[in-house]
């Protein structure tokens, strides 16, 4: 759980990006998809703005287009509806190619891979550059319910460990025959994970026992010295929210000149 591979997508680094607060930028990520989402898909150039603005971060935050650029294709199998879009729907039809495509239907695709793909980015940006160890300190500054935040603290914290486990199963398996490309093998693998879901939802209620009996009560406490992340001020607020103010700005604008 604490070895190197603890959040594999955090980059280590000493940028302007890295050093703001987790608060700030936490608040930033979501004002941003925000915008981006409320973009009417029939505009281009705002679209275009929000690449250039997380190109910028990327810039500023050393973190190069070739290690993001393998992370995006977490969102591949949900781009298949999108393929789909432009002939499934219905209304005015343009031919492409030999191939007649709803006008409505690639609008909807468009906007479907545009806004995924720009959160998807924005949100690999934040892991980047924010350690786990400071979101838990972050949430609970910025109000979030007790009750939310250890599930958070212990989807992070056992991510890799429900994942190593998984590997473990698979290896077992195949250990003794088994071949998971097989059909025939669809049950032992459906058992596998439900053996799995039983396995982590009693590491849960252990842990969460263990916690409770040490007194923590889901609000993770300021301990100066001690894994204490900065502390968003009034003009740090103002600086790590100028690309989500911008980006809100270019929202509105594009419902404007619609």
């Amino acid at each position: 759980m604490g070895g190197p591979n603890a959040q594999p997508l955090y980059r280590a680094g000493r940028s302007p990006v890295h050093r703001a607060p987790a608060e700030a930028k936490l608040v930033c990520l979501v004002l941003f998809v925000g915008a981006v989402v409320a973009t009417p898909r029939e505009s281009f150039v705002p679209y275009a703005v929000y690449a250039g603005m997380l190109i910028a971060i990327w810039a500023l935050a050393r973190v190069p287009i070739t290690w993001i650029a393998p992370r995006m294709l977490i969102e591949a199998p949900f781009l298949v509806l999108a393929v789909l879009l432009p002939f499934a729907e219905a209304g005015e039809r343009v031919h492409v190619m030999g191939l007649s495509l709803s006008v409505p239907g690639l609008y909807a695709a468009w906007g479907i891979v545009i806004k995924g793909t720009l959160g998807v980015a924005a949100s690999l940006t934040f892991a980047a550059t924010t350690p786990a160890r400071e979101l838990p300190l972050a949430l609970t500054r910025l109000g979030v319910p007790a009750t939310v935040t250890p599930v958070i603290v212990m989807m992070l914290r056992y991510a890799d460990v429900l994942s190593e486990q998984i590997r473990r199963m698979h290896t077992a398996r195949v250990a003794r025959g088994d071949s998971p490309r097989m059909l025939h093998q669809v049950s032992a693998i459906a058992k596998g994970v439900g053996s799995l879901f039983l396995r982590s939802y009693e590491r849960g209620e252990r842990v969460h026992l263990a916690m409770m009996s040490r007194g923590f009560t889901g609000v993770v406490p300021e301990t100066p010295g001690i894994g204490t992340a900065p502390r968003a001020v009034g003009s740090r607020w103002a600086v790590v929210l100028a690309p989500a103010v911008l980006a809100v700005v270019v929202a509105a604008t594009a419902w404007g000149t619609r």
